[in-house]
């Protein structure tokens, strides 16, 4: 299934790969289509994800920097 992106400035489509059993299950193409926008809202844009996603690549290193150090500090003085 291809999507069309609303905004083309970065993308043009995307493709999902629906499963086999899909149409057994009594899902329509309009509830397929729905779900895969959802996918692509989400992933592109999206709120959904976490508190985490707020907060700025720089702070993550430097958190992942304090903890490496205090744990290596803990283990050579300890």
């Amino acid at each position: 299934m291809w999507v069309r992106s609303p905004d083309p400035q970065y993308f043009e489509e995307a493709i999902f790969i629906v499963r086999d059993d899909a149409s057994a299950r009594g899902v329509t193409n309009e509830e397929i289509i729905r779900e895969a926008e959802e996918v692509a809202h989400n992933y592109v844009g999206g709120k959904k994800g976490g508190w985490f996603r707020a907060i700025p690549a720089p702070l993550f290193a430097l958190f992942g920097a304090a903890v490496t150090g205090l744990v290596w500090f803990l283990s050579k003085f300890f």
